[in-house]
């Protein structure tokens, strides 16, 4: 019996470093900013970095990390980048439950930090976004919690068979949904949710899928906690996250990184802390420490997975210790 059976994409990343890239403004970018490079100039690179990611790895890392028992399914293609994932997912003790695509490459990314500026990401789509049910030998596995992060693409029409799957066999459900759930169907969307045991989301996407402003974080949750019946994460960037059980609204900052390094897998490693520690407590206000501590400690280091906390190195290290947790009743 695994504790966590983690669903999402499986990617090979290069993280380019070069302080001979620019940040400029302008209105030709939807952010208002944008890299530049000089055109038909040779760039100096100072560091390179390759790593694997994707939010169902990067997940199951954590799981692993946490000592829960841990496997993972998807599909991957052919290439190095498989083999590199593969080899990964054996060193971190996650079980595989992968599909080799034979026309389709392991997605690819190419991840350009800016400090704290931002990041611009070249993302190529490949195998993992081409997961379909005959993928997925759920009938074999038995499990605790299935942990759904990111099914995009065409992946994400296996959404609705794994939740039913999970609810006629008492498993239950955490989902971190993709932008194509969040920009599909709202009504079949809200069919998915009434069945699941966490939801969590960051500020943006809750406005977005509430049609609420930001801002406006209690009606936003008094929305969702009509739709969805298990507990919802919003996660606030700098300003830390929220989390309703439905009866309480609990607030929580963030911890100080000594180092700002990348954010890639911030959120993965957020969402899949804050379950690590509900299973094995059932506690939000230390399932918010967890995940609050393990993004923090992804953001230290390079890629997605090199700083997850193992469960020795969160218990040790005395500043994980406090984080001040605001519990208020909702009215």
């Amino acid at each position: 019996m695994y504790d966590v059976v983690t669903f999402g994409s499986a990617t090979r990343d290069l993280f380019v470093e070069s302080k001979n890239i620019k940040v400029i403004q302008t209105k030709e970018s939807i952010t208002g900013k944008a890299i530049c490079l000089d055109l038909g100039s040779k760039i100096k690179i100072d560091n390179i970095f390759f790593a694997t990611g994707g939010g169902g790895t990067n997940s199951a890392a954590t799981f692993s990390k946490q000592n829960l028992k841990t496997a993972y399914v998807g599909r991957i293609g052919s290439d190095i980048g498989a083999k590199e994932i593969k080899e990964e997912l054996k060193r971190l003790k996650v079980d595989q439950y992968l599909t080799t695509d034979k026309e389709k490459q392991t997605p690819y990314s190419i991840i350009i930090p800016v400090s704290r500026k931002g990041r611009t990401i070249l993302t190529r789509r490949g195998a993992s976004h081409e997961l379909k049910k005959r993928d997925i030998p759920l009938k074999k596995i038995k499990a605790r919690w299935f942990y759904i992060s990111g099914l995009s693409g065409n992946s994400a029409k296996t959404l609705p068979y794994i939740v039913n799957f999970a609810k006629k066999n008492n498993i239950k459900i955490a989902l971190d949904p993709s932008s194509t759930q969040l920009r599909g169907d709202l009504a079949e969307f809200k069919k998915i949710l009434s069945k699941i045991d966490v939801f969590k989301l960051n500020q943006e996407e809750a406005a977005r899928l509430t049609k609420i402003p930001y801002k406006k974080e209690k009606k936003i949750f008094k929305k969702l906690d009509k739709i969805v019946p298990g507990i919802v994460a919003i996660t606030r960037g700098s300003k830390g996250v929220m989390v309703s059980d439905g009866q309480h609204i609990y607030k929580a900052g963030i911890f100080k990184e000594k180092k700002y390094i990348d954010r890639t897998g911030a959120g993965d490693a957020f969402g899949s802390g804050f379950l690590s520690a509900l299973i094995k407590t059932n506690n939000i206000k230390e399932a918010i420490r967890l995940a609050t501590a393990n993004g923090t400690a992804v953001v230290e280091e390079m890629g997605a997975k090199e700083g997850l906390l193992t469960q020795e190195r969160f218990k040790k290290e005395k500043r994980w210790k406090n984080l001040k947790i605001k519990k208020i009743k909702i009215n």
